[in-house]
């Protein structure tokens, strides 16, 4: 099948979900069947109404332990995406159904505001997203982070947004309002400066110039925001550390973080396919090096070493991180959120 009819897609491929005993196919007369994705993929959209609007996770790797997604399924299209994984449970592959079959939680905010209003609730930050990115495609037509973000500012509640696309600029109007309150931080993620990479690593995603504007735009109006370099994916993007921790700094980022890209699951199988495919002549060596951060294989569960690896060359992608945000990012640090004002029962009128 021709590049054109992937234009735009981050996997050509739709691995096997384990959880499905059938697999989808074409059926032709002749006998003969063919994979699914015959013809361009076309997205389709799933309206669910959620049964809750918080997750929660106790993994130490994690700073936050609350987050919220309004979306499951991304047509970010990265190549490398750990949510792939969890598309399966919805019954779509790792593969092009995750960037193709997107979820949409149409109720989550209304959701979230009676998890708000809970006795026994207390507030701590909210990661937007922890799964898939919150200022995907769909939130130009769903609107359901804006939502998310217009409740927090109504009942003071504290969130840390992270992002790749700049669609985020929407918002900056209630996003300013947050910052006057001490409520928000803005992470926008950045692991390459290079548009032709971006183009099928992470196709449908803002470059990372556009990026470094925001943030300089952004930190004009008096919102707090870092840089994550993630992931970092040695032989093809750890070059560029030290280049986008500077760019980000002169653009006015307070904070930076990293990880390295780790391939569980089926998410193996898709990176593999498209190293191979684009680029051939180091596919081996980036997969031999991947391997190399967490103890011999594309896989990682254990915590701490599945964010950060371990190994020499995990230590050099430590030092050169380290040493670019002492450099550049020393004396910074994100203004704290403040937790005083949380009032489930707040009212804001500037946005009804």
């Amino acid at each position: 099948m021709s590049d054109e009819v992937f234009k735009g897609r981050g996997s050509k491929i739709a691995p096997h979900n384990p959880y499905l005993k059938r697999k989808e196919v074409a059926e032709h007369l002749e006998g003969l069947d063919e994979e699914k994705y015959t013809e361009k993929p076309v997205t389709k959209f799933y309206q669910e109404h959620a049964k809750k609007g918080l997750s929660t996770n106790d993994s130490p790797d994690l700073p936050l332990n609350y987050s919220v997604n309004p979306y499951q399924g991304c047509e970010h299209g990265c190549i490398y995406c750990y949510a792939r994984n969890s598309h399966q449970y919805w019954g779509f592959d790792a593969g092009l159904g995750f960037e193709t079959n997107i979820i949409v939680k149409q109720d989550i905010d209304e959701v979230l505001k009676k998890q708000f209003k809970a006795k026994n609730y207390r507030p701590q930050t909210i990661m937007l997203s922890g799964n898939t990115d919150c200022y995907q495609p769909a939130e130009k037509k769903y609107q359901l982070t804006r939502k998310i973000l217009q409740l927090c500012l109504e009942v003071s509640h504290p969130v840390s947004v992270i992002t790749k696309n700049s669609l985020i600029q929407r918002d900056a109007d209630i996003i300013m309002a947050l910052a006057r309150k001490r409520l928000i931080h803005v992470y926008f993620s950045i692991n390459h400066l290079d548009s032709r990479l971006k183009a099928s690593l992470e196709p449908r995603t803002a470059t990372g110039k556009k990026k470094i504007a925001l943030i300089r735009q952004f930190t004009q109006l008096g919102i707090p925001c870092g840089v994550m370099v993630a992931p970092i994916i040695p032989a093809l993007n750890n070059q560029d550390i030290t280049e986008i921790i500077q760019k980000c700094a002169e653009a006015g980022a307070l904070a930076a973080g990293y990880t390295v890209v780790r391939l569980n699951g089926n998410v193996r199988e898709v990176f593999k396919a498209w190293i191979h495919e684009t680029y051939p002549d180091r596919a081996d060596k980036v997969l031999h090096q991947i391997e190399q951060l967490h103890g011999g294989k594309l896989n990682d569960t254990e915590w701490g070493r599945r964010i950060k690896g371990n190994g020499p060359l995990a230590t050099v992608i430590d030092q050169i991180f380290s040493s670019a945000k002492a450099k550049y990012l020393g004396g910074r640090s994100m203004p704290e959120l403040d937790f005083s004002a949380f009032n489930a029962n707040g009212q804001l009128k500037l946005f009804k």
